[in-house]
């Protein structure tokens, strides 16, 4: 004759119990790792944001100030005393150069903007021999440094005789590889192929139909470009070194360089570099607050379609 024994069944307060211990263990873990989140985040802040804190905070003192006081902390701020001494002097050229790097910054971002998303439209929408040999042609061009072209374009504009003027900045700057990606994958994600053809069907030209309806809906992918675009000309300084000799013409970043070399000799220059290092980041500020809401969805495009 044979028994059979049993385990001893476990009792509900013994499962909830286990339960309860697994639960808190995985919501420490999540604690845990968004506090190591978030000090990470800090820490990245703080590195970020201190240079510009104080680069605010210098632009408020005067000379002796700049010198005497700690360096993070107020001390007479006099912000618009210094902005008066910084646009008058030199006989307003820093004005000129202000003037010069909106020209530069903003019509060479909005003509690139325009060849990029006519170019990154052709290429998403429509099919040809050789497309994705052009297309990975000018992804390349993404590779190449813009220190190794700023020579053989300033061999190419001194020949044409255009080197020291506007077109030898300007023509050289509306050109760029990356919003050319970035609007076609805009293309590719927010223009369906059957608009297209419905377009074509009322008789909508391909130009039309682009202008009217497909730039709307790339809308996202048209700012970021421009956004991207505008930042690269605002802070170019290497073209404008080798292509300009003449004051009138620099943008701020070569005019507060050119500032900077003298501050040796004349060290009161060095609020007014202060300062205009400051007034030099205002745009880019401007057009990243106004463009946000676009350029992150134009970034996401590529994760929408392939």
């Amino acid at each position: 004759m044979t028994t059979s024994t049993t385990s001893p069944a476990r009792s509900p307060t013994a499962a909830i119990s286990g339960a309860s211990q697994a639960r808190h263990a995985r919501r420490s873990k999540r604690s845990i790792a968004a506090v190591s989140r978030m000090g990470i985040l800090t820490v990245a802040a703080i590195y970020f944001l201190v240079p510009v804190y104080w680069l605010v905070i210098a632009a408020t003192k005067s000379d002796g100030s700049l010198i005497n006081s700690p360096a993070l902390l107020l001390s007479r701020p006099q912000l618009f005393s210094n902005l008066r001494d910084l646009f008058s002097f030199e006989n307003d050229i820093f004005v000129r150069w202000a003037l010069n790097s909106v020209l530069y910054s903003v019509v060479g971002a909005g003509v690139g903007t325009i060849i990029a998303g006519m170019a990154g439209y052709y290429l998403a929408m429509f099919r040809f021999k050789g497309r994705e040999v052009v297309f990975s042609i000018i992804i390349a061009g993404m590779l190449i440094p813009t220190t190794a072209l700023a020579l053989p374009l300033f061999l190419i504009f001194a020949k044409l005789h255009m080197a020291d003027t506007y077109w030898a900045v300007f023509l050289s700057s509306i050109v760029s590889p990356f919003s050319l990606y970035v609007c076609r994958l805009s293309a590719q994600a927010f223009v369906p192929p059957e608009l297209l053809e419905a377009g074509r069907i009322d008789g909508a030209s391909d130009g039309r139909i682009f202008v009217s309806v497909s730039a709307r809906l790339m809308f996202p992918g048209l700012a970021t470009a421009f956004l991207t675009q505008f930042v690269s000309i605002w802070n170019n300084f290497l073209l404008p070194l080798v292509m300009l000799h003449s004051q009138n013409l620099y943008p701020l970043t070569l005019g507060l360089y050119t500032w900077n070399g003298t501050a040796v000799t004349d060290p009161l220059i060095q609020q007014d570099i202060i300062v205009g290092s400051l007034v030099s980041v205002v745009p880019l500020l401007i057009a990243f607050l106004f463009l946000q809401r676009y350029w992150r969805t134009g970034l996401a495009a590529g994760s929408v379609k392939g």
